[in-house]
Formats: C-alpha cells, structure tokens, sequence
C-alpha cells in the first residue's frame, strides 16, 4: 500500500522531538534504526483496518458529531492528550474500553469489534498510533462542537426533558375504590396486571401513619380516640388539615429538605471549623414549610434571595443553601483557586440534584457521559456564582427583633473570615474560566453565565429570564442568580417542568418510601424510569397550576385510597408485583433517625416543643432532633445509627439498615433509659398492673393490647419485681414498670408504621 511521504516526513520529525531531539551543535538525535518501518507499518494498519473502525465505530461519539467523556479520535494530538493510550498495546485504557475488560464497554450500543479489528488496534497503539490526516475536517469538526453544545431532537425526547404530557385520569373499573384523582391512575396500572388493591387500614393504623408523615410525632392517647370515634363522613379530611396546619408540619418537612441541601453547621475537612450563624437557614425552611411558600419562591429565594428581597430576613437567611456545602479552613497559596473551583462545583452540583434532579456535576472534566450537558454549560451556570461568597450579615429575625448574625450567600458583603485571609486568600475571582479536565492550569476561555441549554427552549439564555431590581436593590448584586432562578421555575421555556416533576415526586417519595422515580436526585439516563409516568406529569402539571403550593399536593396524596390501603400482605399479588411497584398494597416503612428519637420523648412526655433558634450537640436535648448541631465531624451517635447523613453531599434518598447496634441502643443507652422511666411516670394513676399496661399501650404504640399481650406483660411485671423485691432494691413495683415500658419502646412496632 502505498504512503504519501509527507507523512513519514512529518511523522518522523514528531518522534525525533520527542523521544529526545536537543539542538545543541555537534549532537546526534538517538533514533530507533527501524523507526521509518515501524511509522510505515502503523501507518499502513491504520489506513487498512484502524481508520474504517474509528470513521464506523467511534467518530459518531467521540470526535465526529460529539465529543463524549472528553474522548476525541478525530486525530492524533487530542488522542494522545487523552491519555488513554498510556501504557502502551494491551495495557493502554482503549484496549481494555474496546475488549470490554472495562466499563463503559466501547462501542456502547453496538456488539463488540471483531477479535482481528482489536489485535490490529492494538498493534497499531503499539506503533505509535499514527494518523496519516485527521478523521474529520477543519468545518466538520466546528460543526461538531456546535452539535455538543445544542441538544438533538433525541436529547429533547428523553422522557425527563419532554414538556408535560397531561391527560386526564383514566377510566376504571373499580371506581368505588377511588378518592382522589391520583387513584385513576394508580388503579388503572394495577388493573392492567390483573391486580386489586387493599382495603383502608383500621383508623387507629391510619392516624399513626398519617400523623407520623405531616409532622414525624405519634397522636396522643385523646387524638387517637377523638379520631376513632368521630363519625362525621370527613373525619379524616378535618384530621389532615389540622396536621398540616401545625408547627410540627414544617420542622418536619425542614428536615428533609436539609438532606436535599447537605445542610450542616460546620466546613468540614480536617478543622471542621463551626459555622455558629448558619441556623437561620433551617429556620428558614421550617417557616417557609409551616407557611406554605410557593415553591417557585422557595427556590428563587435560596439562590437569590439577596437580590429579590434584600429587605426580607428570610429571604436573606434562605440563601444559606448555596453556602451549607463542606469548604476547607485550612489552604495554602498553591490551593487557593483550586478551592474556589470547588467551592463553585459544590454550588452547581447541588442546585442541579436538588432542584432539576440532575448529575450536572458530572460534566466538571468533561462533557456528561450520559446526559445532554456539555462541559461548557457546567461552566456557564458555575460563572452564574462566580462573585458569590459566604458572609455574615447583621440581621433581625422580624420587627422589633433584635438584630443577629446570619450566614448568607451573596455578593457584595464582606467574606466570612478565613484563616489564609493574611496570606491574600481572595475568596472568589473576578472571571470564571472553561477548565480542560477541570484543571486550573489548563484554562480554555472565560466562561459567560448561562443555563442548559438542553432546558432552554427557541435557543434563549440567562439574558431572556433578566429580572427587574427590586424598588431598593443592592447596588453590589448582579442579579445573575435571580435570573437562573426564573429560569429553573420557568414552566413555559425554561427548566421549570422538571423542577416540578422532581419536587412533586420527592413528596411522593417521603408518603409513600419510594418515589415514582427511583432515583431522586437522578433523572437522568443513569436514573430510573418512572413507574407511573403519567401521574408523575399529573402532580406536576398540578403543582405547577395552583401557583406551586406544595399543601395542596401532600393532601391529595395523603386523602388518597392508596395512601391510606392496609398493608396486609398477599403471596399470590407478591408474585406479580413482588416489590409493591405498583401499590397494592401499604408497604411498612420504619421511621427515620429524627422521628424515632422524638417519639421517644413524646411518649415519655418530655418533648420541648419550642421552635427555632441555634442547636446543640448535647445528646440529651429535650427538643425535636431538627434542631441537633450539625458538626461534620461530630455527628450524632444515636441518630447515625439509624442512618442520619453525612451532610456532605445532597441526598435524595436515606438507606435504611437494620443492625444489632441498633437494638443495642434501646436497651442500653441513657435516652432509652430516661424516656421508659418518663413515659412509667405518666402510668401512675392506673389502679393496677392490667391499667398500667393498658395506657403504656395507648401512649406508645396507639392500641390496646391484646389479650396474649395482657397476660405477658402481667407476667413480666410480676417477674421483675419479684427479681428487684429479693435483691432489695427501692420501689420495686415502679422499677419493674420502667422495664416494662423500655421493652415496649423497644418493639419493632414502635419505630414501623404499617
């Protein structure tokens, strides 16, 4: 085969330069005798079998029309520059993408090359993988980049980026099971599988349940038998109003959204310095929850509130979300831009899961693997904070209230102090650049503030959403972050459709311990499907037309007949549906870290139930765990056990584990300990043991107890104190008690709810 001799020649002269070439006078360069063979056989491979591979195989991802994973074949400079070649043959990178030794298998969606295809790859990256010309053309490869910064109509028909498709529920059989629209829909997929669902649960199952998820406290004894009692058709309606209208309502909910938000009090790292004016920011949440803020607002306020409301505390308090991220105290000169950088990511990433559900952080080195997101978008929406910093600001909580110090995440305030300050930390630089591989010493461009383009419909950008400065703005703010805002709540071309796709289905996730999509905090196409698609775009359509109040969606869901389904189990729908996709039936689900140890101390009558204001880390506070200290390096033992987060990055969704350290810590741990010997103390006025029993039952777990119960707890009881009579301990009857009641609170069904 013959080979044009420029290309030897220029080839040859590369490898002279770098395998060691010098200039200096009388030096000869140390060149391989068969060099000139070696670039003829490479380059002979490549034109016979390597270059028809790559033009068939690789070039429509990686250098033809896209550059995925920052992986361009198109010619011989990016290629090496990649470094997938390190190595050499069999153990560079491509080889074992290609043979399939490594994910992601290459080529992805196609069956694997041919064994000769491979050997001759293989060799040719042995010679030196020469190019004789590149693969693609100087105006093919623009074309290129400008088809990975626009989406493809195959991008904008992934489901998540689909507008809305809303239907009207569909028609079923059974329409007396049905009490809300959402049960349309949730019957029609199960008839479709030949499925029934279950009936309502008993009322005292229901009250628990339902108390438990609006405001993460068990009823009380009289709430309980208030409801059971009441005969009235909208018993249970009057029920979940009144839970949605407490106070416990937004602590509850505030709670949640810290895991969204990684919040925590402290920077972590090796100091973990303490952030003591970061709690405002779950105040924050708690009003916003309890008041039932428009959701649009709650997300504008959090990324701009500085900007759309500087007179407004709350609003001010609200941007402690940008902020809440991990950022070390300790830097030296060589980190400073570096930890700018990613303190920026940290600021990206987490409005993308928490808000659009999206891996948009992935995109930081290189174009999104697997979603739409070209690396430069990454940088756009980074350059959006590029003048944000953390500050504290003087503040009062309301009028009349005396100012206080609050953490907020803005611009033009004096930076929070930072131990390098005295060595020229500047806290933020004045232009955001386009980093090769996230390097910041590999610069490619300033980055211009943008937003997805993949969520911005007739190809408009930050400009289309600018916002009009408040009647008494703040001169210093750029209003670069109110403007994302508008556009990521933007329901008609902007992201706004998939903001309310992701929070409607994060409610239905905490009611129901799974949501319609899986994976929260991934809508993307490494996250799951969504089970019900068309209720999944019903709540959001409706969330997005009654003015993104989040009230109205918990009482749809929770009035519906498959949120309130017994749970009983059936072996023969197990079999169809084994992991209840489908609900037909109540899955038990055990309660979190927060409401177990505050049910804890409200049946033991020694919740403190005031609201607000700076935390602590003693384990023995008497208030709602809400309202912990949250130090990054100190975290609560208790609460960990139970799977409390690490508040390092957002979480979508706790695991939740059962281990014996777990059992271990109601029966032996000092919390256990004091709430059965509160909750014996409300025993008193029982005139015997089979009274005591009876109302420990109705204060702990919201029931009678059987008679098989009766009869083992009386035995008990006689056991115990008779062991404490003969050892001559004091009060051996209310010692006894204790016991019993500390066993009690540690029955499974206390910390499950069917």
């Amino acid at each position: 085969m013959r080979i044009r001799a420029w290309s030897v020649l220029s080839l040859l002269v590369f490898t002279l330069i770098a395998s060691g070439f010098s200039s200096r006078a009388g030096e000869k360069p140390a060149v391989p005798p068969d060099h000139a063979r070696r670039m003829q056989e490479g380059l002979a491979l490549f034109q016979e079998r390597v270059r028809p591979a790559l033009v068939q195989h690789c070039l429509p991802c990686h250098g033809g029309k896209a550059t995925r994973g920052d992986l361009d074949l198109s010619d011989r400079r990016p290629l090496i520059d990649s470094g997938v070649l390190d190595g050499g043959g069999r153990g560079s990178r491509l080889a074992a993408l290609i043979r399939h030794d490594e994910e992601p298998h290459m080529p992805q969606k196609a069956p694997k090359l041919p064994e000769a295809t491979i050997a001759a790859m293989v060799r040719w990256i042995d010679l030196g993988a020469p190019y004789d010309r590149p693969l693609v053309q100087r105006a093919t490869a623009a074309a290129a980049v400008k088809a990975r910064i626009s989406p493809s109509e195959a991008d904008r028909s992934f489901w998540a980026f689909r507008p809305l498709r809303v239907v009207a529920p569909p028609p079923v059989q059974g329409a007396a099971w049905l009490r809300t629209p959402i049960d349309q829909f949730i019957l029609a997929a199960l008839e479709r599988r030949g499925l029934k669902p279950n009936p309502p649960a008993e009322r005292r199952v229901l009250i628990r349940r339902v108390s438990f998820d609006l405001t993460g406290l068990p009823p009380s004894p009289e709430q309980v038998e208030a409801f059971v009692q009441d005969p009235a058709p909208d018993a249970y309606d009057r029920l979940v109003d009144r839970l949605l209208a407490s106070p416990h309502h937004g602590e509850r909910f505030a709670r949640h959204w810290m895991d969204v938000a990684r919040f925590a009090e402290s920077s972590g790292y090796e100091h973990d310095d303490d952030r003591p004016h970061a709690y405002p920011y779950r105040d924050f949440l708690i009003r916003a929850f309890n008041g039932d803020m428009p959701y649009d607002r709650f997300v504008h306020w959090q990324l701009a509130g500085d900007e759309l409301a500087p007179g407004d505390p709350m609003a001010m308090a609200a941007t402690g979300f940008l902020g809440a991220g991990p950022f070390p105290t300790q830097l030296t000169e060589a980190e400073f831009e570096s930890a700018r950088y990613n303190e920026l990511d940290d600021m990206v990433a987490t409005t993308g899961s928490a808000f659009l559900g999206l891996s948009v952080g992935c995109a930081r080195c290189h174009d999104h693997k697997y979603d739409p997101i070209p690396s430069e978008d990454y940088y756009r929406l980074a350059a959006v904070f590029t003048t944000t910093i953390r500050s504290e600001v003087q503040l009062a909580a309301g009028p009349g209230a005396t100012a206080a110090k609050v953490q907020v995440t803005a611009e033009g305030f004096p930076p929070t102090k930072h131990h390098a300050d005295d060595r020229g930390f500047p806290h933020y630089y004045p232009k955001t650049y386009i980093l090769r591989r996230g390097d910041v010493a590999q610069k490619l461009g300033e980055a211009r503030p943008g937003v997805l383009r993949i969520l911005a419909s007739g190809g408009r950008d930050l400009p289309s959403w600018k916002v009009e400065a408040p009647a008494a703005p703040r001169r210093s703010a750029s209003f670069r972050r109110a403007a994302m805002a508008a556009w990521l709540t933007d329901a008609e071309s902007g992201a706004g459709q998939l903001a309310a796709r992701v929070m409607v289905n994060r409610l239905w996730q905490h009611h129901f311990g799974r949501g319609l999509v899986t994976t929260p905090n991934d809508f993307g196409a490494q996250g799951s499907r969504p089970s019900h698609p068309e209720l999944l775009d019903w709540l959001a359509e409706t969330l997005i037309a009654h003015g993104w109040r989040l009230k109205p969606i918990h009482r749809l869901i929770v009035t519906s007949a498959v949120y309130r389904q017994d749970s009983q189990y059936d072996q023969a729908r197990a079999a169809v549906d084994r992991d209840n996709v489908f609900h037909w039936r109540r899955t038990p689900r055990r309660l979190e870290a927060e409401p177990i140890r505050d049910a804890l101390l409200a049946v033991a009558g020694r919740l403190d139930e005031r609201m607000y204001g700076p935390g602590t880390l003693d384990p023995a506070l008497p208030r709602r765990s809400v309202y912990f200290f949250i130090k990054r390096s100190r975290l609560i033992p208790l609460m960990m056990l139970f799977d409390w987060p690490e508040h390092l990055v957002s979480i979508g969704q706790r695991s939740t584990t059962t281990t014996a350290p777990q059992a271990l810590a109601m029966l032996n741990s000092d919390l256990a300990r004091r709430c059965a010997e509160g909750l014996a103390g409300r025993l008193g006025a029982a005139q015997d043991a089979g009274g005591a029993v009876a109302i420990a039952y109705r204060i702990a777990l919201g029931r009678s107890p059987t008679g098989a119960e009766s009869r083992l707890a009386a035995g008990f009881l006689d056991a115990q104190r008779s062991a404490y009579a003969r050892q001559g301990r004091p009060e051996p009857g209310r010692l006894a008690l204790v016991d019993f009641c500390q066993a009690l609170l540690c029955m499974n069904e206390f910390i499950y709810v069917p």
